[in-house]
């Protein structure tokens, strides 16, 4: 999964493409993400119970990563993610290898 959690997102398609939001939560198994503010529905409720009221309540709903697209830090636009593997030292006779993810616009890293 190229996003993450607390990554700067725009949506792209459906009925709120346009909006910015920040990811609050990744599902990788189903390939969706929730993001604050988007695709926030409407759920009416009875009451249950004494205690508890009947209304609307607003009910966010996750996003498929396809309509998605992230917001790069540093250039602020709208970009594909890449990865680079780097070698960054030499650890007992064995190189260790980072992969780091990187803006395709301004290959800085993410």
């Amino acid at each position: 999964m190229k996003f993450k959690k607390g990554d700067e997102i725009m949506v792209t398609l459906g009925k709120d493409s346009g909006k910015k939001g920040k990811i609050e939560a990744i599902f990788p198994k189903e390939g969706k993400a929730l993001v604050n503010g988007v695709n926030v529905y409407k759920r009416h409720t009875k009451p249950q119970g004494e205690g508890k009221k009947g209304g609307i309540i607003d009910l966010p709903k996750p996003l498929d990563v396809s309509k998605i697209g992230l917001i790069c830090p540093k250039c602020s636009k709208l970009t594909r993610v890449g990865y680079s593997v780097d070698k960054k030292s030499k650890i007992s006779k064995a190189s260790l290898r980072v992969k780091m993810r990187i803006c395709r616009k301004c290959k800085g890293a993410i």
